[in-house]
């Protein structure tokens, strides 16, 4: 059966994180679709919350972390918040693929990739399991590795750049239609990485996927993505088209992530840090605008009142100054 691209709409998303001070948000009222067929991708600093929103997809995070509000609504699948026990761990692998940060931390290191693939298609009750090994080996192929070779290899044996290859592999060889990519290029050089990323949107596109990008890189997202989103603080700030995004963005903390990016050509010191510190779990505000500490655009509005997100065109953006400047 041929499975389409689902379409994803998560609505109002909160997640928080029990700690010695109560309950923390590290996601707080995050509303986002992923249209099929699309790749968006989903970039900020450590610790915006990104990968914790990733989870949330496969409603897999963790104690001490839970999804106090919200929904994660899948085509076919319904709301993945609802889901428990064995329709859960069914929706992982044949519906959701993951690709985890670091794919050396998804390999058992004392098992061949082979045997790891076997032990995935039992515990998804594939019954023909020639015939998971020949299409883990044709995936493999298309991303440019012997595929015999690399099931009969441990993981300590692959450089970073296979090792990556292996998890899309096992994040697609079950025939998922939806794929998370949690920082795919962290840690490789950059001719791996370009690699990398033209291996996802080739898959992408031969398979038919809806697929989210979660990294810190900017550069990643203009390389592969359609839409973008950015998060900071546990809140997105700014979404649209990537091309629209980056060519005039709105937010003040999307202008100055690609301010800091250092150009290939012209005064290296055009890029500009942002000043200051991204927030912790502990520091993020409780109310007002999370970007403020470090925002040129500081207003008195935004030390108390949540900005809304406005749509503008073909995006949206929550900013207090953009929001005086749409009605000025």
């Amino acid at each position: 059966m041929t499975k389409q691209a689902p379409g994803v709409r998560i609505d109002g998303l909160t997640v928080v994180y029990k700690t010695p001070a109560g309950e923390l948000p590290a996601v707080r009222g995050v509303s986002l679709e992923l249209p099929p067929g699309s790749i968006t991708g989903i970039v900020g600093e450590s610790g915006s919350g990104k990968s914790t929103l990733a989870l949330s997809l496969l409603n897999a995070v963790q104690p001490p972390g839970r999804i106090s509000a919200g929904s994660v609504d899948i085509d076919g699948l319904g709301d993945v918040v609802g889901l428990a026990g064995e329709q859960l761990r069914k929706a992982r692998g044949r519906h959701i693929g993951y690709v985890f940060q670091a794919a050396q931390n998804s390999l058992n290191p004392l098992k061949t990739v082979g045997k790891q693939l076997l032990d995935l298609g039992r515990s998804h009750g594939v019954e023909d399991l020639r015939g998971l090994v020949r299409e883990a080996k044709d995936l493999l192929g298309r991303m440019g590795l012997d595929g015999a070779r690399v099931l009969d290899s441990h993981q300590h044996e692959l450089s970073g750049g296979m090792r990556q290859r292996v998890g899309i592999m096992l994040a697609l060889v079950l025939n998922a239609h939806l794929v998370v990519l949690d920082e795919p290029t962290t840690a490789l050089d950059m001719i791996t990485q370009a690699n990398i990323l033209k291996i996802v949107r080739e898959v992408h596109d031969e398979r038919g996927l809806t697929t989210l990008v979660i990294t810190h890189d900017i550069g990643v997202v203009a390389e592969v993505a359609d839409r973008l989103a950015v998060m900071y603080g546990g809140r997105l700030v700014e979404q649209g088209p990537t091309r629209e995004v980056l060519a005039s963005p709105e937010h003040p903390y999307t202008r100055g992530l690609i301010r800091a990016i250092p150009r290939l050509v012209g005064d290296i010191d055009e890029a500009q840090a942002l000043p200051g510190r991204p927030p912790t779990l502990a520091t993020v505000p409780k109310r007002g605008c999370v970007f403020r500490e470090r925002c040129a655009l500081r207003m008195d509005v935004c030390d108390d009142v949540d900005p809304e997100a406005i749509l503008r065109g073909r995006r949206t953006v929550a900013c207090h100054a953009v929001a005086v400047k749409e009605h000025a």
